[in-house]
Order: structure tokens, then C-alpha cells, then sequence
């Protein structure tokens, strides 16, 4: 089977983006579930994958542009996120995927009140929010074209005291998740065997906990790869270049942050650019990419990361 029929975006569910990927990194990651974070489908029976997802959160941010780290007391999120999935078609037109995430979260702060040391270090891990979802292809033959719909399940950590509520393992919500896929040939336009594809999620929590409700989340994916470096029995090797865009929406309820100044401190837009690599020999794919903001706004100060990186190892059964 040619390499973008069988593998064209691996990585985790941040339908995580994870714990939950998409919404439990204060400046949140659902970036990780579109582009190579979801598995597009495009032959029947199994594939599982194992990913692994890091992000630094360092730099404060504010708006467009840098901001002192004098004015955010977080210092410092620090998550590295392991993603086990599974996904079956039954045929194909139906499929089904399952995505169990674990995350280690090393979280440094300015406690509230603290007069002595300026700051404290927590560290947490747990299993996060699992993503269960359905998976239409039936739209054309060669299953190019499909969407995904499912829910984010409550199942991750929220309730360790020393984490805010949108620095948590868990977001304690649990949320609609829709989205669409697009694979493509760009051979006929280029004269060469590039690729192309596009990805779409729709993130809505819609049942909370504890006066907290993550803001909605729409994160996409456009990209292509070079599909001509093939090794026969050696296996084949494709670099790709993506673009992915982030929006997520204000944090609601009394247990999100609050307004600063009449600015509240959650919400982001962003852009970042992704080159990537993908492996592919016999049944086994491997994958990664590092992913590097080329542009973002945040609402009040927030930390970003000044790069992400992925790194996914699958196999079609």
C-alpha cells in the first residue's frame, strides 16, 4: 500500500491534540490532533500507534508579543504526553478509533499570598481525558475524504490541588469533537509525486465539573509531502511541511482564571509552521516533526512554548 494511503498524519489524541491534549496545557496543545495528530484512514482493519508529545511552556506572552515574566506568577508547564491508539475500519465507509493518553506535568508558580520563596515546583502524572471516535470514509472509492465524530471523555486527573484548573491532567469536561479530513495528489499539477492534506477539529465541551468550562477549541491542518523516495524492500521516506492554526475561545466559570485589568487570561490564536519526517516499512511507520509558532495572541499573559515536537511509532495490523 502506497505511503499517503496508509499513513498520512500520525500523532496523538490532543482528540487530544490528550490528558487532554487540547485543553489541559494553559496555552493548550490541540494542535497535536490535526495535521499528523489523527489517523486518516484509507484501507480496512487495525492500526495502533504509540505517540509522544513534548511541549515546554517558558516564555510569558501578552497579545502579539513577549511580555515580562514579572507580570504572570507561572513560571513554568512542563508536559510530556505518551498517547496510546487504536483505530479500526470495519469496512470502508465505518471505522472506529480510541485514543488512552498519560501525561507527566512538571508545573513551576508564584503561589498566591507566597511571601518567602518566589517560587514553588509541582510535578503530577496521570492518565488524561480518553477520546473516543466514529470515522465516515464512505464519501468517495480510494476514502480521501471523511469525518470524525466522537466525545472527549472525563476520565483525566483534575483534582490535584497545587494545579490550576487549566493547568490540570484532566479538564473535567467532556466534550463534543467533530472534524474532517481531505487526502490529495498533487502529481498531475507538479509533474512530481508530492501529496497533500487537510484536517479540521471542532472541540465543545458541553457537561462540566466544578465550575469550569474549557473555552471551545478549532484547530487545522494543511500540508504536503514528497512521496517519491521509495527503498523497496527497504521501505519509503517522505519529508512534509504543514501549517497548522489554533483558536480557542475564553475559559468560563468561577474556577478559571480571572480577569486581570478587565482582561481575561484565557483564549489564544495562533500559527505555527511543521516540517516532518515519516518512515515507512512494511507495516511498521514512524513519524516526527517539531512545530514552531510563527505567529500568535494570546489574551492577558499566558506561557507559550517556543517549540513542540512529536514523535509517532505505528503499525497496521
Amino acid at each position: 500500500m502506497k505511503l499517503s494511503v496508509r499513513f498520512m498524519a500520525m500523532a496523538a489524541l490532543a482528540v487530544g491534540l490528550m490528558p487532554d491534549l487540547a485543553l489541559a496545557c494553559a496555552c493548550g496543545c490541540g494542535v497535536f490532533d490535526v495535521g499528523t495528530g489523527t489517523m486518516m484512514p484509507t484501507d480496512t482493519g487495525d492500526t495502533a500507534w504509540l505517540e509522544y508529545d513534548f511541549m515546554n511552556q517558558t516564555q510569558n506572552w501578552n497579545g502579539a508579543s513577549p511580555s515580562p515574566g514579572a507580570n504572570n506568577p507561572d513560571k513554568i508547564i512542563r508536559s510530556n504526553f505518551f498517547v496510546g491508539g487504536l483505530q479500526y475500519m470495519f469496512d470502508r465507509q465505518w471505522g472506529l478509533e480510541a485514543e488512552v493518553p498519560y501525561t507527566d506535568r512538571t508545573f513551576k508558580t508564584t503561589p498566591s499570598g507566597n511571601n518567602g520563596d518566589p517560587t514553588q515546583i509541582f510535578e503530577h502524572s496521570n492518565i488524561g481525558d480518553v477520546r473516543v471516535k466514529g470515522v465516515y470514509s464512505g464519501f468517495s472509492d480510494d476514502m480521501s475524504t471523511g469525518v470524525t465524530f466522537g466525545l472527549k471523555l472525563a476520565t483525566g486527573d483534575f483534582t490535584y490541588p497545587n494545579f490550576d484548573r487549566d493547568t490540570s491532567i484532566g479538564t473535567g469536561s467532556t466534550n463534543l469533537l467533530l472534524g474532517g479530513y481531505h487526502l490529495g495528489d498533487l502529481s498531475a499539477l507538479t509533474g512530481m509525486p508530492f501529496d497533500w492534506f487537510a484536517n479540521a477539529q471542532w472541540d465543545e465541551p458541553f457537561i462540566i465539573q466544578q465550575n469550569y468550562r474549557p473555552g471551545d477549541e478549532f484547530d487545522a491542518a494543511i500540508g504536503s509531502y514528497y512521496n517519491g523516495f521509495d527503498f523497496g524492500s527497504g521501505g519509503k521516506l517522505a519529508p512534509l511541511l504543514q501549517i497548522l492554526g489554533s483558536i480557542r475561545e475564553h475559559d468560563l466559570g468561577s474556577n478559571a482564571n480571572p480577569p486581570i485589568d478587565g482582561m481575561n487570561q484565557s483564549g489564544y490564536q495562533r500559527v505555527l509552521v511543521s516540517p516532518g519526517l515519516e518512515y515507512d516499512i512494511n507495516a511498521v511507520r514512524l513519524y516526527g516533526d517539531v512545530e514552531v509558532p510563527v505567529w500568535q495572541h494570546t489574551n492577558g499573559d499566558q506561557l507559550v512554548a517556543p517549540v513542540l515536537a512529536k514523535l509517532v511509532v505505528g503499525y497496521n495490523f
